[in-house]
């Protein structure tokens, strides 16, 4: 049994944009439906959503069948999650509020064997190996990897010439909503200050040769971060989608009446 190649981090070094979406359900029925709509990737959140291991093991098996590429984003940098992670069969992984290049160069050891990592040798045990089914397993997983840092501070964004350099980061994410926050602009992702920072952010991480990425709902602010070279932005969030076409749905039918179905 061949490892699976990381065909996300591959577009991104290609320079291909590819398009996301949050999957923040905790369902894996609900990240196997979203599997099959045509995105390149999914984020299965653990940070802000109500996810762990097993339910992102679920979430894992869920979309294997499908053609898209998942990535999950653990609550916090920590060196044994990104071990549990890897193991259960992740390949990407975003982690959130990384501030330095330390702590960045932290992650990529974290992700990698010895001698060039820090990462436990319990593959027998794993999923990723398939339970020592996937050949060479021990001497093939590294090259697979594929490490995605969030810059989302005043800090970050000060030291993100630097944490862009780590060898082994393959890009950097950035938080509008904690970045505004630090900033002095909480609540206001679309400030001018904070856009103008996400912009030359952007800049930097191309510059370095890296992959740059973002969340916006917004269509055209989306289409302006794709322009200004960001490769993987996603574009919703499936709780909000749900949630808006649920209201939209009720409201067609309560504020109306009857009448108001009507084609």
């Amino acid at each position: 049994m061949q490892i699976p190649q990381n065909t996300f981090r591959d577009a991104l070094r290609a320079g291909r944009p590819q398009i996301g979406l949050w999957a923040g359900l905790a369902s894996a029925n609900a990240a196997e439906a979203l599997a099959a709509t045509g995105f390149d990737w999914l984020l299965l959140d653990g940070e802000h959503a109500p996810n762990d291991p097993r339910s992102v093991l679920e979430q894992l098996r869920a979309v294997a069948p499908y053609p898209v590429h998942p990535i999950v984003r653990p609550v916090q940098g920590d060196v044994a999650l990104v071990k549990q992670y890897l193991d259960i069969g992740a390949q990407t992984l975003l982690v959130p509020m990384i501030d330095t290049a330390e702590h960045a160069a932290l992650m990529v050891r974290a992700m990698r064997y010895a001698p060039a990592g820090i990462r436990g040798m319990g593959a027998a045990l794993a999923r990723a190996s398939r339970w020592s089914q996937v050949d060479n397993y021990l001497h093939e997983a590294d090259a697979q990897m594929c490490l995605l840092v969030q810059a989302e501070t005043v800090e970050a964004m000060r030291n993100l010439a630097a944490i862009t350099a780590v060898d082994g980061v393959d890009g950097v994410f950035f938080g509008p909503a904690d970045l505004s926050a630090s900033m002095g602009f909480r609540g206001q992702p679309t400030h001018p200050e904070v856009q103008r920072a996400i912009q030359d952010g952007i800049a930097t991480v191309r510059a370095a040769g890296k992959a740059p990425g973002i969340l916006a709902t917004d269509p055209t602010l989306a289409r302006q971060y794709l322009a200004a070279g960001a490769l993987f932005v996603a574009v919703g969030l499936d709780s909000s989608l749900l949630v808006n076409a649920a209201r939209a749905l009720a409201q067609r039918f309560k504020q109306g009446g009857a009448a108001a179905a009507t084609p």
